[in-house]
Protein backbone atom coordinates (compact mmCIF):
# COMPACT_ATOMS: atom_id res chain seq x y z
CA UNK A 1 0.00 0.00 0.00
CA UNK A 2 2.89 2.34 0.75
CA UNK A 3 4.33 1.81 -2.74
CA UNK A 4 0.91 2.38 -4.34
CA UNK A 5 0.44 5.59 -2.38
CA UNK A 6 3.89 6.83 -3.42
CA UNK A 7 3.22 6.08 -7.09
CA UNK A 8 -0.19 7.78 -6.94
CA UNK A 9 1.48 10.90 -5.54
CA UNK A 10 3.92 10.90 -8.44
CA UNK A 11 1.32 10.35 -11.16
CA UNK A 12 -1.29 12.71 -9.69
CA UNK A 13 0.52 15.53 -7.81
CA UNK A 14 -2.71 17.16 -6.57
CA UNK A 15 -3.94 13.97 -4.89
CA UNK A 16 -5.33 14.27 -1.36
CA UNK A 17 -5.86 11.22 0.86
CA UNK A 18 -8.46 10.68 3.56
CA UNK A 19 -7.43 8.73 6.65
CA UNK A 20 -7.17 4.95 6.44
CA UNK A 21 -10.28 3.05 7.60
CA UNK A 22 -10.85 -0.64 8.24
CA UNK A 23 -13.97 -2.28 6.81
CA UNK A 24 -15.41 -5.75 6.35
CA UNK A 25 -15.40 -7.30 2.86
CA UNK A 26 -18.79 -7.17 1.13
CA UNK A 27 -18.52 -9.80 -1.61
CA UNK A 28 -17.21 -12.83 0.27
CA UNK A 29 -16.70 -14.19 3.76
CA UNK A 30 -13.36 -13.33 5.31
CA UNK A 31 -12.53 -12.84 8.98
CA UNK A 32 -9.90 -10.21 8.15
CA UNK A 33 -10.63 -6.52 7.83
CA UNK A 34 -9.67 -4.52 4.76
CA UNK A 35 -7.67 -1.30 5.02
CA UNK A 36 -9.23 1.34 2.79
CA UNK A 37 -8.19 4.83 1.83
CA UNK A 38 -10.15 7.24 -0.35
CA UNK A 39 -8.40 9.97 -2.34
CA UNK A 40 -9.37 12.77 -4.74
CA UNK A 41 -7.32 14.73 -7.26
CA UNK A 42 -7.57 17.12 -10.17
CA UNK A 43 -6.50 15.74 -13.55
CA UNK A 44 -6.44 17.07 -17.09
CA UNK A 45 -6.20 13.58 -18.62
CA UNK A 46 -8.82 11.37 -20.25
CA UNK A 47 -10.73 8.72 -18.36
CA UNK A 48 -8.88 5.97 -20.24
CA UNK A 49 -5.48 7.46 -19.40
CA UNK A 50 -6.36 7.70 -15.71
CA UNK A 51 -7.69 4.15 -15.66
CA UNK A 52 -4.57 2.84 -17.41
CA UNK A 53 -2.30 4.57 -14.89
CA UNK A 54 -4.24 3.12 -11.96
CA UNK A 55 -4.00 -0.43 -13.34
CA UNK A 56 -0.28 0.05 -13.95
CA UNK A 57 0.21 1.15 -10.32
CA UNK A 58 -1.77 -1.89 -9.12
CA UNK A 59 0.51 -4.26 -11.02
CA UNK A 60 3.66 -2.45 -9.93
CA UNK A 61 2.54 -2.69 -6.30
CA UNK A 62 1.94 -6.44 -6.52
CA UNK A 63 -1.58 -7.01 -7.90
CA UNK A 64 -1.62 -9.75 -10.54
CA UNK A 65 -4.31 -10.00 -13.26
CA UNK A 66 -5.29 -13.49 -12.09
CA UNK A 67 -5.83 -12.37 -8.49
CA UNK A 68 -9.38 -11.16 -9.14
CA UNK A 69 -10.59 -14.54 -10.36
CA UNK A 70 -9.07 -16.15 -7.28
CA UNK A 71 -10.69 -13.56 -5.00
CA UNK A 72 -7.21 -12.83 -3.75
CA UNK A 73 -6.91 -9.16 -2.86
CA UNK A 74 -3.49 -7.84 -1.97
CA UNK A 75 -4.18 -4.41 -3.41
CA UNK A 76 -7.15 -2.97 -5.26
CA UNK A 77 -7.39 0.53 -6.74
CA UNK A 78 -10.88 1.44 -7.92
CA UNK A 79 -11.85 4.53 -9.89
CA UNK A 80 -15.12 5.42 -8.15
CA UNK A 81 -15.87 8.66 -9.98
CA UNK A 82 -14.51 10.70 -12.85
CA UNK A 83 -15.90 14.21 -13.14
CA UNK A 84 -19.65 13.88 -12.77
CA UNK A 85 -19.65 10.18 -13.68
CA UNK A 86 -20.02 7.83 -10.71
CA UNK A 87 -19.12 4.17 -11.07
CA UNK A 88 -20.08 1.34 -8.67
CA UNK A 89 -22.93 3.38 -7.21
CA UNK A 90 -23.57 0.83 -4.47
CA UNK A 91 -20.00 1.22 -3.25
CA UNK A 92 -20.27 5.01 -3.53
CA UNK A 93 -23.00 4.85 -0.85
CA UNK A 94 -20.89 2.87 1.64
CA UNK A 95 -20.50 4.68 4.93
CA UNK A 96 -16.69 4.74 4.92
CA UNK A 97 -16.67 6.37 1.47
CA UNK A 98 -19.26 8.97 2.48
CA UNK A 99 -17.31 9.72 5.67
CA UNK A 100 -14.05 9.94 3.70
CA UNK A 101 -15.52 12.28 1.11
CA UNK A 102 -16.90 14.54 3.85
CA UNK A 103 -13.43 14.59 5.41
CA UNK A 104 -11.82 15.45 2.07
CA UNK A 105 -14.28 18.28 1.45
CA UNK A 106 -13.11 19.79 4.72
CA UNK A 107 -9.42 19.28 3.91
CA UNK A 108 -9.31 20.48 0.33
CA UNK A 109 -8.79 24.21 0.59
CA UNK A 110 -5.99 24.14 -1.99
CA UNK A 111 -7.96 25.65 -4.83
CA UNK A 112 -9.00 28.66 -2.75
CA UNK A 113 -5.45 29.35 -1.56
CA UNK A 114 -3.20 32.09 -2.90
CA UNK A 115 0.38 31.03 -3.59
CA UNK A 116 3.19 33.56 -3.85
CA UNK A 117 6.39 32.40 -5.50
CA UNK A 118 9.61 34.12 -4.42
CA UNK A 119 12.95 33.48 -6.13
CA UNK A 120 15.84 34.64 -3.91
CA UNK A 121 18.74 35.80 -6.10
CA UNK A 122 22.06 37.12 -4.75
CA UNK A 123 24.72 38.65 -6.95
CA UNK A 124 27.61 37.58 -4.70
CA UNK A 125 28.50 33.88 -4.73
CA UNK A 126 31.78 32.34 -3.66
CA UNK A 127 31.81 29.67 -6.34
CA UNK A 128 30.02 31.58 -9.11
CA UNK A 129 29.68 35.38 -8.80
CA UNK A 130 26.82 36.95 -10.80
CA UNK A 131 25.28 33.51 -11.32
CA UNK A 132 21.67 34.76 -11.82
CA UNK A 133 22.86 36.87 -14.77
CA UNK A 134 24.81 34.07 -16.47
CA UNK A 135 23.52 33.33 -19.97
CA UNK A 136 21.94 29.96 -20.70
CA UNK A 137 20.59 29.35 -24.18
CA UNK A 138 20.21 33.04 -24.92
CA UNK A 139 18.47 33.94 -21.63
CA UNK A 140 19.74 34.66 -18.15
CA UNK A 141 19.50 31.89 -15.59
CA UNK A 142 17.10 33.96 -13.49
CA UNK A 143 14.78 34.52 -16.46
CA UNK A 144 14.63 30.80 -17.15
CA UNK A 145 13.72 30.04 -13.53
CA UNK A 146 11.06 32.77 -13.54
CA UNK A 147 9.46 31.57 -16.77
CA UNK A 148 9.32 27.96 -15.58
CA UNK A 149 7.14 28.80 -12.57
CA UNK A 150 5.26 32.01 -13.45
CA UNK A 151 2.22 30.22 -14.87
CA UNK A 152 1.73 27.86 -11.93
CA UNK A 153 1.49 30.34 -9.03
CA UNK A 154 -0.75 33.34 -8.37
CA UNK A 155 2.23 35.72 -8.39
CA UNK A 156 6.01 35.35 -8.74
CA UNK A 157 8.69 37.83 -7.64
CA UNK A 158 12.47 37.77 -7.72
CA UNK A 159 13.92 38.91 -4.38
CA UNK A 160 17.40 40.33 -4.89
CA UNK A 161 20.01 42.47 -3.19
CA UNK A 162 21.55 43.85 -6.39
CA UNK A 163 20.43 46.55 -8.81
CA UNK A 164 21.89 44.68 -11.79
CA UNK A 165 19.65 41.70 -11.13
CA UNK A 166 16.70 44.02 -10.56
CA UNK A 167 17.32 45.67 -13.95
CA UNK A 168 17.60 42.29 -15.69
CA UNK A 169 14.29 41.06 -14.25
CA UNK A 170 12.47 44.25 -15.19
CA UNK A 171 13.96 43.99 -18.70
CA UNK A 172 12.27 40.64 -19.38
CA UNK A 173 8.98 41.81 -17.82
CA UNK A 174 9.30 40.07 -14.47
CA UNK A 175 8.40 41.32 -11.01
CA UNK A 176 11.19 42.07 -8.55
CA UNK A 177 11.65 43.37 -5.02
CA UNK A 178 14.85 44.68 -3.46
CA UNK A 179 15.96 43.11 -0.17
CA UNK A 180 18.82 43.42 2.30
CA UNK A 181 22.38 42.29 1.60
CA UNK A 182 22.63 40.93 5.16
CA UNK A 183 20.42 37.82 4.87
CA UNK A 184 22.06 34.50 5.73
CA UNK A 185 19.45 32.31 4.00
CA UNK A 186 16.90 32.36 1.21
CA UNK A 187 14.18 31.84 3.83
CA UNK A 188 15.05 35.14 5.51
CA UNK A 189 15.10 36.91 2.14
CA UNK A 190 11.68 35.43 1.30
CA UNK A 191 10.16 36.83 4.47
CA UNK A 192 11.48 40.33 3.87
CA UNK A 193 10.18 40.14 0.30
CA UNK A 194 6.76 39.06 1.56
CA UNK A 195 6.55 42.03 3.92
CA UNK A 196 7.40 44.41 1.08
CA UNK A 197 5.11 42.83 -1.51
CA UNK A 198 2.12 42.77 0.84
CA UNK A 199 -1.13 41.20 -0.34
CA UNK A 200 -3.21 38.37 1.05
CA UNK A 201 -1.17 35.21 0.38
CA UNK A 202 -1.71 31.90 2.17
CA UNK A 203 1.54 30.21 1.16
CA UNK A 204 4.98 31.40 0.08
CA UNK A 205 6.95 29.11 -2.24
CA UNK A 206 10.74 29.53 -2.03
CA UNK A 207 12.18 28.69 -5.47
CA UNK A 208 15.91 28.26 -5.93
CA UNK A 209 17.28 30.91 -8.29
CA UNK A 210 19.83 28.49 -9.75
CA UNK A 211 17.33 25.83 -10.94
CA UNK A 212 16.53 26.83 -14.55
CA UNK A 213 14.95 23.44 -15.30
CA UNK A 214 12.51 23.34 -12.41
CA UNK A 215 9.26 21.84 -13.73
CA UNK A 216 5.67 23.05 -13.25
CA UNK A 217 4.84 19.53 -12.00
CA UNK A 218 7.21 20.09 -9.08
CA UNK A 219 5.44 23.31 -8.15
CA UNK A 220 2.09 21.50 -8.38
CA UNK A 221 3.43 18.72 -6.13
CA UNK A 222 4.52 21.14 -3.42
CA UNK A 223 1.23 23.06 -3.66
CA UNK A 224 -0.65 19.79 -3.22
CA UNK A 225 1.02 19.29 0.18
CA UNK A 226 -1.28 22.02 1.49
CA UNK A 227 -4.42 19.98 0.85
CA UNK A 228 -3.54 18.71 4.33
CA UNK A 229 -4.65 21.45 6.73
CA UNK A 230 -1.92 20.41 9.15
CA UNK A 231 0.89 21.25 6.72
CA UNK A 232 3.01 24.12 7.99
CA UNK A 233 6.02 23.73 5.70
CA UNK A 234 6.40 21.61 2.57
CA UNK A 235 9.33 20.36 0.52
CA UNK A 236 10.05 17.79 -2.19
CA UNK A 237 11.99 14.55 -2.43
CA UNK A 238 12.99 12.27 -5.27
CA UNK A 239 13.46 8.53 -4.67
CA UNK A 240 16.94 7.26 -5.40
CA UNK A 241 16.89 4.67 -8.15
CA UNK A 242 17.55 1.02 -7.33
CA UNK A 243 20.34 1.28 -9.90
CA UNK A 244 22.12 4.12 -8.10
CA UNK A 245 25.47 3.24 -6.58
CA UNK A 246 26.23 3.48 -2.88
CA UNK A 247 28.70 6.26 -3.76
CA UNK A 248 25.81 8.27 -5.22
CA UNK A 249 23.74 7.62 -2.12
CA UNK A 250 26.43 8.70 0.35
CA UNK A 251 27.24 11.99 -1.45
CA UNK A 252 27.18 14.56 1.38
CA UNK A 253 26.04 17.28 -1.04
CA UNK A 254 22.84 15.31 -1.62
CA UNK A 255 20.89 15.33 1.69
CA UNK A 256 18.66 12.38 2.45
CA UNK A 257 15.21 12.49 4.04
CA UNK A 258 13.41 9.94 6.21
CA UNK A 259 9.60 10.21 6.12
CA UNK A 260 6.78 8.65 8.09
CA UNK A 261 3.83 6.81 6.51
CA UNK A 262 1.98 10.09 5.99
CA UNK A 263 4.97 11.60 4.20
CA UNK A 264 5.92 14.00 6.95
CA UNK A 265 9.67 14.47 7.36
CA UNK A 266 11.24 12.72 10.34
CA UNK A 267 14.82 13.82 9.69
CA UNK A 268 17.19 15.24 7.06
CA UNK A 269 20.83 14.19 6.94
CA UNK A 270 23.93 14.34 4.80
CA UNK A 271 24.64 10.83 6.03
CA UNK A 272 22.89 7.76 4.64
CA UNK A 273 19.80 7.13 6.77
CA UNK A 274 18.50 4.66 7.70
CA UNK A 275 21.56 2.47 8.30
CA UNK A 276 20.88 -1.09 7.15
CA UNK A 277 22.52 -3.25 9.76
CA UNK A 278 21.99 -6.61 8.05
CA UNK A 279 22.82 -5.80 4.43
CA UNK A 280 25.92 -5.09 2.40
CA UNK A 281 26.22 -1.43 1.47
CA UNK A 282 26.12 -2.22 -2.24
CA UNK A 283 22.63 -3.67 -1.67
CA UNK A 284 21.20 -0.78 0.34
CA UNK A 285 19.59 1.14 -2.53
CA UNK A 286 17.89 -1.96 -3.93
CA UNK A 287 16.54 -3.08 -0.55
CA UNK A 288 15.12 0.21 0.75
CA UNK A 289 13.63 3.37 -0.76
CA UNK A 290 15.92 6.27 0.03
CA UNK A 291 14.79 9.83 -0.66
CA UNK A 292 16.93 12.63 -2.03
CA UNK A 293 15.98 16.09 -0.84
CA UNK A 294 15.01 18.61 -3.51
CA UNK A 295 15.63 22.12 -2.16
CA UNK A 296 12.23 23.60 -2.90
CA UNK A 297 10.25 24.91 0.10
CA UNK A 298 6.81 26.31 0.75
CA UNK A 299 5.57 27.85 3.99
CA UNK A 300 2.26 29.09 5.31
CA UNK A 301 2.79 32.83 5.62
CA UNK A 302 2.38 32.94 9.39
CA UNK A 303 4.85 30.06 9.76
CA UNK A 304 7.42 31.81 7.55
CA UNK A 305 7.43 34.73 9.97
CA UNK A 306 7.85 32.41 12.97
CA UNK A 307 10.75 30.38 11.61
CA UNK A 308 12.77 33.44 10.65
CA UNK A 309 12.76 34.41 14.32
CA UNK A 310 14.20 31.08 15.51
CA UNK A 311 17.86 30.92 16.60
CA UNK A 312 20.10 28.36 14.92
CA UNK A 313 19.73 24.91 16.47
CA UNK A 314 22.23 22.22 17.46
CA UNK A 315 21.15 19.81 14.72
CA UNK A 316 21.25 22.54 12.09
CA UNK A 317 24.78 23.49 13.07
CA UNK A 318 25.89 19.85 13.08
CA UNK A 319 24.56 19.02 9.59
CA UNK A 320 24.51 22.53 8.09
CA UNK A 321 20.88 22.01 7.08
CA UNK A 322 18.47 24.85 7.87
CA UNK A 323 15.36 22.66 7.83
CA UNK A 324 16.58 20.79 10.92
CA UNK A 325 16.02 24.01 12.91
CA UNK A 326 12.34 23.83 12.01
CA UNK A 327 12.01 20.15 12.92
CA UNK A 328 13.91 20.65 16.16
CA UNK A 329 11.42 23.37 17.10
CA UNK A 330 8.43 21.13 16.44
CA UNK A 331 7.30 22.30 13.01
CA UNK A 332 5.67 19.79 10.67
CA UNK A 333 7.27 19.46 7.22
CA UNK A 334 5.10 17.74 4.62
CA UNK A 335 6.97 15.94 1.85
CA UNK A 336 5.84 15.81 -1.77
CA UNK A 337 7.24 13.43 -4.38
CA UNK A 338 8.79 14.14 -7.75
CA UNK A 339 10.45 11.96 -10.38
CA UNK A 340 12.07 14.94 -12.08
CA UNK A 341 15.84 15.30 -11.86
CA UNK A 342 16.83 18.92 -12.33
CA UNK A 343 20.24 20.50 -12.91
CA UNK A 344 21.19 23.08 -10.32
CA UNK A 345 23.90 25.60 -11.22
CA UNK A 346 26.49 26.12 -8.50
CA UNK A 347 29.63 26.52 -10.63
CA UNK A 348 30.63 27.57 -14.17
CA UNK A 349 31.09 23.87 -14.92
CA UNK A 350 27.45 23.27 -13.99
CA UNK A 351 26.46 25.99 -16.44
CA UNK A 352 28.30 24.18 -19.22
CA UNK A 353 26.46 20.95 -18.40
CA UNK A 354 23.17 22.85 -18.36
CA UNK A 355 23.92 24.32 -21.78
CA UNK A 356 24.52 20.83 -23.15
CA UNK A 357 21.34 19.55 -21.51
CA UNK A 358 19.32 22.40 -23.01
CA UNK A 359 20.65 21.76 -26.52
CA UNK A 360 19.77 18.07 -26.24
CA UNK A 361 16.18 18.98 -25.36
CA UNK A 362 15.72 21.27 -28.36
Amino acid sequence: MRLARRRLMMEFPSICFAKELETKPIHFENPALFSNQVAVCLVDETFETVKTKLKSIEREAGRKPEDKALEKICLDIDLLAYGQLVFKKNEWQRKYIIDSMNELKQKITLFDMNFLGIIPARYASTRFPAKPLAMLGGKTVIQRVYEQVAGVLNEVYVATDDKRIEAAVLAFGGKVVMTSTEHKSGTDRCYEALTKIGGNYDVVVNIQGDEPFIQPSQIEAIKACFTDDGTQIATLVKPFSGNDSFETLENVNSPKVVVNKNFNALYFSRSVIPYQRNAEKKEWVSQHTYYKHIGLYAYKTEVLKEITELPQSALELAESLEQLRWLENGYKIKVGLTEVETIGIDTPEDLERAETFLKERL
